[in-house]
């Protein structure tokens, strides 16, 4: 699967790995961001994107407000979000389901598999 894909994330580290691993095994096209307010830059000026990766916490605004503000301000609400998260708990990921999450990818994730994980709940969200 390819497209463009938004990865928002707060550690240049997983940003990188991440971004590697899509963009080499996955074919997609990233474009990233380490903060809500460089993700809305993003997504304004190099969106529309196929689907979000978004980080729950991070300093400042976290994960679902992010969410929230690309939604009110330049996502398109039928743009799949899937969050990336240490805490993967059934309350947590239900938490996130609730808020519109296509899926939640628990961190550290491994940069081999990410690529298939991103499609399938992609797959799962079409």
């Amino acid at each position: 699967m390819n497209g463009r894909l938004l990865l928002v994330d707060d550690d240049a580290d997983i940003r990188e790995v991440a971004r590697l691993s899509l963009e080499r095994i996955g074919g997609w096209a990233v474009v990233d961001a380490d903060s809500a307010d460089a993700a809305e830059r993003r997504a304004a000026a190099d969106g529309p994107f196929a689907a979000v990766l978004l980080d729950v916490m991070m300093p400042g605004a976290d994960g679902p407000a992010t969410l929230r503000r690309l939604r009110d301000r330049v996502l398109d609400p039928e743009v799949p979000v899937i969050f990336l998260t240490a805490k993967v708990q059934r309350g947590d990921r239900e938490r996130l389901e609730a808020l519109g999450a296509a899926g939640v990818i628990a961190k550290p994730f491994d940069p081999v598999a990410l690529p298939a994980e991103v499609a399938a709940i992609l797959g799962a969200a079409v």
